[in-house]
């Protein structure tokens, strides 16, 4: 059923009952205003017919019959068509006329205040008792039937009855027509809808307001499903995307590798008799390509996890206790590099704690790996403090730098440097990193003048929490050949290839 009919039906059948309810309650109030009028009459009545009753009484008690007889009759023209009784003290009529109860012996007596209404034999009466004072005390009883009103609470009713059957069919057809109008535009948006491409996305669907609360609410739903429904069709080709470029990258990159131990093995196949230290240095080739697997396979799904990343993952944590715990690891996996920090106790930025992990274990494994002499030990400083809105972390090494001209290569996926260990994916994660925590990557020169410094500047949690800008809406560094700079080209450059 279409909702204007509804509508009709409803009003079709709410406002008759409407009308109804509004007609009791009028008719009440008619009565009562009714009989109002009634006891406003009696009483005026009364006050009108006062003083002769009270020189009737005066006169019966004297036993004077003519000023009796001429008292009764201004007595009853004083009450006109009401019913009337006058009683003596000693309890006798002195007067009767008019319309009254059949049962004297219910009448009310006097200090009852105003009328009250008094039913005998099936009839019902507005009562009304005056106690006459004076030398001749006495009673007056007034008298009009309660059904007076009748004939007009009567027409009141049927105009009522009639008023509420006219306005059935009649409010019917009116809120049919309105309730029409009113849903033209949910009719035009509802087949705008279905005729909607989902592929043509959010933007397809857009249209002015028409200024109905609902049905712009209803619009504005429509297009923020839409838009959903955008999003997560933008990450799930992302997604496959991402798994495509994470096959294609690992097929490519483990070729060597893999080749590499398939000779290996089949020379330990083909000479069973090699020497102990030429099967050694085989054995130990195998272990460095296996190392070499494992470390590239890590590098992609660490790169794979930043690119399908969710900003629900992004927090408030303390980037001193992610630092000393990255370096202590790195300290762990290289026990001849020496490592000293200046940290602060405390520093809170916002961002993704996994993703921070990643970035400051690559830097600092670049730096160890990269940043040295061969005949020296690794000699690596790390420094974290606040500056202004920022949290600026320094790592310096004694290596032998990056030429400037490198600086827009060295992030780059699988770069490496004539005779470079590593995945060539180390410093890829760290722009990765950067890019989603909003941060900077600077490369300098250590204060000494030997090695290379890089500074990664990363805002400060506010005070409230804050909140993360928005994601990059480009996270492909597992899919393209290069990796994004960390901020503006012209200052920000990122340091060699990871480990």
């Amino acid at each position: 059923m279409k909702l204007a009919t509804r509508i009709a039906l409803s009003v079709t059948v709410v406002v008759p009952l409407l009308v109804l309810g509004a007609g009791l309650l009028v008719l009440g109030l008619v009565s009562r205003d009714l009989h109002r009028q009634q006891d406003t009459r009696l009483q005026d009545l009364a006050a009108a017919a006062l003083p002769d009753v009270r020189t009737l009484l005066a006169a019966d008690l004297r036993g004077r019959p003519k000023v009796e007889q001429n008292q009764h009759r201004k007595v009853l023209d004083a009450v006109l068509d009401a019913g009337i009784l006058v009683r003596s003290a000693d309890g006798a009529d002195v007067l009767e006329g008019g319309p009254r109860p059949a049962d004297p012996a219910r009448l009310p007596e006097p200090g009852t205040g105003g009328p009250v209404t008094v039913r005998a034999k099936g009839h019902a009466w507005r009562v009304l008792t005056v106690a006459v004072a004076g030398p001749a005390p006495g009673t007056l009883w007034l008298f009009t039937p309660a059904s007076a009103a009748d004939p007009q609470l009567t027409a009141v009713r049927g105009r009522v009855l009639l008023v509420a059957l006219l306005s059935a069919p009649v409010s019917g057809l009116l809120a049919r027509a309105l309730a029409g109008r009113a849903t033209a535009s949910v009719r035009r948006l509802s087949r705008r809808a279905a005729a909607l491409d989902p592929g043509a996305g959010a933007a397809a669907f857009a249209t002015a307001p028409v200024h109905i609360a609902e049905v712009d609410e209803l619009s504005a739903a429509i297009g923020q499903l839409l838009a959903r429904y955008e999003e997560q069709a933008a990450r799930t080709a992302q997604a496959l995307d991402t798994a495509r470029s994470f096959s294609s990258a690992a097929s490519h990159e483990l070729r060597t590798p893999l080749m590499s131990m398939r000779t290996d093995l089949d020379v330990l196949a083909a000479h069973p008799d090699l020497s102990p230290a030429e099967r050694a240095e085989v054995v130990k080739d195998l272990q460095g390509d296996h190392a070499r697997l494992l470390e590239l396979l890590t590098a992609l799904q660490m790169l794979a996890r930043g690119d399908l990343v969710e900003a629900s993952a992004f927090g408030p944590l303390d980037l001193a206790e992610l630092v000393d715990t990255a370096v202590a690891e790195v300290a762990r996996r290289h026990p001849r590099a020496r490592t000293s920090t200046d940290l602060p106790a405390e520093l809170r930025v916002f961002g993704w704690d996994a993703g921070l992990m990643i970035l400051l274990t690559n830097l600092l494994g670049n730096a160890v790996v990269h940043g040295h002499r061969p005949d020296r030990a690794p000699v690596v400083r790390v420094r974290l403090r606040a500056r202004g809105p920022y949290a600026v972390l320094t790592v310096d090494d004694e290596g032998p730098g990056i030429p400037p001209q490198d600086h827009d290569s060295v992030f780059r996926r699988f770069h490496h440097r004539p005779g470079s260990p590593g995945s060539g994916l180390g410093l890829t994660l760290v722009a990765q990193q950067a890019a989603l925590h909003g941060a900077t990557v600077t490369i300098g020169t250590p204060e000494g003048g030997a090695g290379a410094r890089i500074e990664v500047r990363l805002p400060l949690a506010a005070a409230d929490g804050g909140a993360l800008p928005a994601l990059p809406a480009r996270r492909d560094w597992i899919s393209r050949g290069d990796a994004p700079a960390a901020g503006p080209a012209d200052s920000q450059r990122n340091h060699k290839d990871g480990p």
